[in-house]
């Protein structure tokens, strides 16, 4: 007999949700012209990033989308001229870095899933009876089922049979299954706040570059981080200079990179 029985995910993101909430009015020039006039910048001038503004554009980098809302990044300010200067020497002393009036270093955090998990379960928990069963259900069986991958990553190799399994016939979610594959998705987060943070940057008035060129292992000494954290880049802030970009912007056709299909 046929059943009707819902996708993984249908009974977990309701269609009855209460909540509303309006989509504010955005003039599409001004995000074009933000966009456009973004670059990698690779010399700033003397000119100060003003405290309050890089404060605003780091909040507004913390805004971006990510995988479940467990926020699997940290930023890294660096403040103190003597670890700025160690941090330009890591960063091999492009001049991205050694002219930048700010960095930050961009950090995905793999095991957040569980730290922020907690958090997430306190605030419903906070909610008490309004919270949705989905959202508990979510939190606090398919979250750990997802990212927990067990010691060695057994339990996320078993998970994998079992889900190859399913996936003969249904539609399943599969990755992450191993450490690796946790590393693969806390990057993904985390660049996509960095995004956050250029475009924020660039609005501001300000300029920026996302840095890979960069002694990864020095830099997480620098900052006192342990694994499984991992450097995802460092962003350098400030004012272009007058050659501060390198050169016209180069894109490939658009047809190599857009498929219709």
């Amino acid at each position: 007999m046929a059943t009707n029985k819902k996708p993984i995910l249908n009974d977990l993101f309701e269609t009855r949700n209460s909540h509303t909430e309006e989509a504010e009015e955005i003039k599409k020039e001004d995000f074009i012209k933000t966009v456009k006039s973004r670059r990698s910048v690779r010399n700033y001038s003397d000119e100060p990033v003003l405290e309050k503004d890089m404060k605003a554009c780091l909040e507004l980098a913390l805004l971006a989308p990510n995988s479940s809302n467990l926020q699997p990044w940290e930023f890294y300010w660096v403040r103190s001229q003597k670890k700025k200067n160690k941090l330009i020497s890591y960063c091999l002393g492009q001049p991205a870095a050694s002219t930048a009036q700010e960095l930050v270093v961009a950090v995905a955090r793999p095991d957040y899933w569980k730290v922020n998990q907690k958090r997430m379960l306190e605030l419903i928990g906070e909610m008490g009876e309004k919270a949705p069963k989905s959202v508990k259900k979510y939190y606090g069986r398919i979250v750990p089922l997802a990212y927990d991958q067990g010691w060695f990553s057994l339990r996320g190799y078993l998970k994998k049979i079992a889900m190859e399994i399913r996936g003969i016939k249904t539609p399943t979610p599969r990755e992450p299954y191993n450490k690796k594959g946790m590393s693969v998705w806390a990057h993904k987060s985390t660049a996509l706040a960095c995004e956050n943070l250029m475009l924020s940057l660039r609005a501001y008035g300000y300029d920026s570059c996302p840095m890979e060129g960069i002694d990864s292992k020095r830099i997480k000494k620098l900052l006192n981080l342990k694994s499984p954290a991992e450097i995802s880049m460092v962003v350098s802030a400030g004012k272009r200079a007058k050659n501060g970009v390198y050169g016209k912007q180069v894109r490939f056709n658009s047809s190599y990179f857009i498929h219709e299909v």
